[in-house]
C-alpha cells in the first residue's frame, strides 16, 4: 500500500506571511493539528498546534506575528508513491506525528500517526471479523460431542 492511499488530501496550507491568528483559525475550521506552510505549492515548513502554544503563545508573540516565525522549516516528508513502510520508518526515526506528502516536490497531502493507527485497526478488524463471527455461531458451553451413527 502506498502513502497516497492513507494520506489526507488536500492538505490545509497557508503562506509564510499569514498571521498566527489566521493559522490558528485554519486549524480550528478544518479540525487539524497542523498546517503546511507553502509558496506556489512548494513546502516551506509546518506549524503544529504545539508550535502555536509553545513557540508563539509561550514565546510572547502577538497573534499578528507571521506564521514563518514559529514554523519548523526542516519538515520530515514522504513521497506519495512511497510504500507505507517508508512512512513507518520516517515516523520512528524522527519522532514527528505528521508527515507532509510530496509528489515531484509539490505538496499533495499529509500523513499522520493517527492515519496509520486507523489503518492498523481496520486491518485488525478485517482479521478478527471472521474469527468473532465463528465464535458467535458456536453455542455456549463445552464443545458439542460428535454423535455416533449407531444410537445415542
Amino acid at each position: 500500500m502506498n502513502v497516497s492511499e492513507l494520506m489526507t488530501a488536500p492538505p490545509v496550507c497557508v503562506t509564510p506571511d499569514v498571521s498566527l491568528a489566521e493559522a490558528t483559525r485554519c486549524m480550528t475550521e478544518y479540525a487539524v493539528g497542523s498546517v503546511l506552510v507553502t509558496e506556489d505549492g512548494v513546502l516551506r515548513g509546518i506549524v503544529t498546534d504545539r508550535d502555536l502554544a509553545v513557540r508563539a503563545l509561550g514565546g510572547g508573540l502577538e497573534p499578528t506575528a507571521r506564521v514563518d516565525t514559529v514554523m519548523s522549516a526542516k519538515a520530515v516528508t514522504v513521497e506519495a508513491d512511497d510504500d507505507l513502510q517508508a512512512a513507518y520508518r520516517a515516523f520512528r526515526r524522527s519522532g514527528v506525528r505528521r508527515l507532509p506528502v510530496l509528489d515531484a516536490g509539490r505538496v499533495v497531502g499529509v500523513l499522520t500517526i493517527d492515519d496509520l493507527l486507523l489503518d492498523v485497526f481496520r486491518r485488525l478488524a478485517d482479521l478478527l471479523g471472521p474469527v468473532s463471527w465463528s465464535v458467535l455461531q458456536e453455542p455456549p458451553g463445552p464443545p458439542a460431542q460428535p454423535r455416533s451413527r449407531h444410537g445415542p
